[in-house]
């Protein structure tokens, strides 16, 4: 029974690091956070799907958190805000429409191609 509670334990540490991770790249960077959460959770045994599913919602917290700070700064363009919200409202909608669709080794094919361009482009 002991064994079982220390690999609950291990399990709860490892998914507050996997937070920590996406809190902290989310927050360095404006962005981007969903990138890295998507693959750290389904190191934390979660599906294809959910993992997407759980770090849209994850995203939440952590912009309202990042929100306030850039907030504070004055780093924020509510113009460009409000046109990006638009857009980025449909274009949820839509995609989470399209999760519930398209087959897990699509989705894991369409995702790694993403992750690959946009690490390239960040290189250049």
């Amino acid at each position: 029974m002991e064994e079982k509670n220390n690999k609950n334990w291990g399990k709860i540490l490892l998914i507050i690091g996997v937070g920590f991770a996406v809190g902290m790249v989310n927050g360095f960077f404006g962005g981007g956070g969903g990138m890295i959460c998507v693959p750290l959770l389904m190191l934390c045994g979660l599906s294809n799907k959910k993992s997407h599913a759980t770090a849209i919602l994850t995203m939440l917290p952590i912009s309202i958190a990042s929100f306030f700070v850039y907030y504070s700064s004055g780093a924020i363009n509510f113009i460009i805000f409000l046109f990006v919200a638009i857009g980025s409202v449909v274009g949820g909608i839509l995609g989470a429409l399209l999760l519930k669709k398209i087959p897990n080794i699509v989705l894991s094919y369409i995702f790694s191609v993403l992750m690959i361009v946009a690490g390239v482009r960040m290189c250049f």
